[in-house]
């Protein structure tokens, strides 16, 4: 999987298609992510302690990668993942303009 956290993704499908979003979570044994005001459920809460208070809370909910593809600033829309070895670490670069994501 070649999304992390804390990077910037497009959604490419679904109701959020089009939306742009920072990672919040990265689940690669489950191949999904959570993106910040994408796939929003409302949560119905209880009140578990003395003076808590319950409600509805929106939370967001995973996404599947495939949905979703990495944001080039340079480009502008989101590209495929390219890699390149510099002073021995791998880079992800963007694949259409050759910039460092």
């Amino acid at each position: 999987m070649n999304i992390k956290k804390n990077d910037t993704v497009i959604v490419l499908s679904g109701k959020d298609k089009g939306v742009k979003g920072k990672v919040l979570v990265a689940m690669p044994a489950e191949n999904k992510v959570v993106v910040e005001k994408v796939n929003v459920a409302t949560c119905h809460t209880k009140p578990r302690k003395q003076g808590e208070q319950g409600g509805i809370v929106k939370k967001e909910t995973p996404i599947r990668t495939c949905k979703v593809a990495l944001y080039c600033e340079k480009c502008g829309k989101g590209v495929r993942v390219g890699y390149k070895t510099e002073d021995g670490k791998k880079i992800r670069i963007c694949r259409k303009c050759g910039n460092e994501i």
